[in-house]
């Protein structure tokens, strides 16, 4: 807890405003990237295919889009941001690595790795001073 404290402290005190709109622009791309996985699931599908042999396939199907449409929406906001982030790492895990199993398509691949940098960056830094994580911390 000791820790979270002292990241806050840091990221409160090395906060700007770009810093906060790649957080908000990043939880939109999640967001719409959830719609669009929810409004033609069948891409989904052929997306995780090939580490539908390892099982787990309609599990995949139900967390990724959700978990990107919520985590979308609180990142944009910044609320628990670091939660929210924490739910989208093993989906862009999944996304890198799912490159390197099928067909390699390296604007997919680039865009994952990218998004993966901004949420492992957003794991550590949490949502800044404008964010809803800020303002209920200074309501207390």
């Amino acid at each position: 807890m000791e820790n979270v404290k002292s990241l806050n402290k840091w990221a409160n005190a090395h906060t700007y405003l770009p810093v906060d709109l790649v957080r908000i622009v990043l939880g939109v791309f999640l967001f719409m990237k959830g719609v669009s996985f929810v409004t033609n699931i069948q891409y989904l599908h052929d997306l995780i295919s090939p580490i539908d042999q390892f099982g787990g396939g309609m599990f995949l199907l139900h967390y990724i889009a959700p978990a990107h449409m919520i985590g979308g929406i609180m990142i944009v906001f910044g609320l628990l941001t670091r939660w929210a982030i924490a739910a989208q790492l093993p989906i862009l895990f999944g996304a890198v690595l799912v490159n390197f199993m099928g067909h390699m398509h390296s604007e997919s691949l680039i865009l994952a790795v990218v998004v993966l940098l901004l949420c492992i960056f957003f794991l550590i830094y949490g949502g800044g001073k404008h964010s809803a994580d800020y303002y209920f911390k200074m309501q207390q």
